[in-house]
């Protein structure tokens, strides 16, 4: 009896790629680029007031160190995911990463306020390109949903650290060394990133079509350029001058060239399809106001712990971290409530948190007690804000097509980033206005700065309690909609 013949092999089905074997030190890698740009986000609010000192910035120039940076980031973010795209995202994030650090050594060694302003824009125009390609990179490199889920999450761990981080790092690098080290600390960080970036990442994906919007790019950022330019300009010629009018005529001009150019661009910064959905473009604007509130508060206790109360850079660091904490609880707590409850029951509700605690703060005064009355404020609105600005995100970004995933994140930052600038831009206009009036009615200094820091919160109060009535009645219906498309 013969031996049975074996049948040939068939062929081959390939298997799921391997995973990356370098993929959690690439995961370091782009951490500590994230790390970067989040520290800067902070570290340079404790810094500001003795680079205004040291450089001779007016009051009302003063907003443009933190203004510069967020309108460069939130104007040119949508371009920069679609560089992304196109030369691929190692290179982006590589080229990010050296300009953010070259920008960075710039604004440390600026001797007049044009340079330092310019760096920080400089700085803002590379974050535009180095987070939306770190962000792609996890993408990328972690294709099994939970481990990409793990690494996002060391992600989110990294933005409060980052956050908390670089207020304690800007009080240290302030007064122990000089307010340019706060610059410079970028330096290191990003080069040694770059040298383990090359050996450690990898890009599965090669370069997508051309699909650069430039125009709309230019368009946009140039309108809130204007218009953020007008509202600085109003704190010295008044809101009626000529110039201030012309700024803001040229200002909505080319925004509404914007707007058009995105309903008729082949491949367009904005589609349309995304804010057309009430729950999604409500989201987007609360996100936008609600950012106002926190960059309005991160400008008024900057310097009222130090100019105020004269307490040192690192005092005034530690003091401002439960602004922090309680954000991050919010955000815990709005992660948790958003499969159980309609998006509008967490919204409605942190907005209204979020007044109560800034208007608790608007209420202190040169001799006003800390633990009594400022940190329970910061708490307060921190945990309001965080929770409101979770819930926000969720509804931005949910059940959108996987081709517009990408934009609809870039859209939600953009609108925080914006909401920054422009509210930076008025309240500390309003806050200049009212100091200079308090203390040409026989005021001391330091009554006049917080009059016109709580003139511009109190403001910041009654706009969120608007923005929670606007929520509840033009987009109650369609955010309780979006509970049942939210995962």
């Amino acid at each position: 009896m013969s031996a049975p013949v074996a049948a040939p092999p068939g062929p081959v089905r390939p298997g799921p790629p391997a995973p990356d074997p370098l993929r959690w030190w690439a995961l370091a890698v782009i951490a500590a680029a994230q790390l970067t740009v989040l520290l800067d986000g902070t570290i340079v609010n404790i810094a500001l007031p003795s680079a205004q000192r040291d450089l001779g910035l007016g009051d009302g120039s003063r907003q443009w160190v933190v203004t510069a940076y967020t309108l460069a980031l939130g104007g040119l973010l949508l371009l920069g995911g679609r560089v992304v795209d196109v030369v691929g995202r190692k290179r982006a994030f590589v080229t990010g990463l050296l300009g953010f650090a070259a920008a960075s050594a710039l604004g440390g060694a600026a001797t007049v306020p044009a340079a330092l302003l310019a760096a920080r824009a400089a700085q803002g125009a590379f974050a535009a390109l180095l987070t939306p390609s770190a962000i792609s990179l996890v993408v990328a490199t972690f294709t099994e949903p939970g481990e990409r889920g793990r690494a996002f999450g060391v992600l989110g761990a990294i933005s409060g650290a980052g956050s908390a981080g670089g207020l304690i790092a800007g009080g240290l690098l302030t007064e122990y060394l000089d307010w340019r080290w706060c610059m410079y600390v970028n330096v290191p960080i990003a080069l040694a990133a770059v040298a383990a970036g090359l050996r450690v990442l990898r890009d599965p994906g090669g370069r997508g079509p051309v699909r650069l919007d430039v125009p709309g790019a230019l368009l946009g950022c140039g309108g809130l350029t204007v218009l953020v330019l007008g509202f600085a300009r109003a704190e010295g010629s008044g809101w009626t001058s000529p110039p201030v009018g012309a700024a803001f005529a040229a200002g909505a001009v080319l925004l509404a060239l914007f707007a058009l150019r995105q309903t008729r661009a082949a491949h367009p910064l904005v589609p349309p399809r995304l804010v057309r959905d009430r729950a999604r473009a409500g989201a987007l604007a609360v996100a936008a106001l609600g950012m106002v509130g926190v960059f309005g508060l991160l400008l008024f206790l900057t310097y009222y712990l130090q100019v105020v109360r004269g307490d040192s850079a690192v005092a005034a660091g530690v003091s401002i971290l439960p602004l922090t904490v309680g954000m991050t609880a919010g955000v815990m707590l709005g992660a948790r409530l958003a499969g159980r409850l309609a998006p509008c029951r967490t919204v409605v509700p942190g907005l209204l948190v979020a007044a109560a605690g800034v208007a608790l703060l608007a209420l202190v005064d040169t001799g006003s007690s800390y633990p009594a009355q400022v940190l329970p404020a910061l708490l307060l609105a921190g945990l309001g804000m965080g929770s409101t600005s979770m819930t926000c995100m969720v509804v931005a970004t949910a059940m959108v097509a996987p081709a517009d995933s990408g934009a609809a994140s870039a859209l939600y930052t953009t609108a925080q980033q914006i909401g920054g600038s422009v509210g930076t831009a008025v309240l500390n206009t309003v806050a200049a206005e009212a100091a200079a009036r308090h203390l040409a009615a026989g005021a001391d200094r330091a009554q006049s700065t917080v009059y016109g820091f709580t003139t511009a919160l109190w403001g910041v109060a009654v706009l969120l309690v608007l923005t929670a009535l606007g929520t509840g009645l033009l987009v109650g219906g369609p955010l309780r909609r979006a509970a049942a498309r939210t995962p």
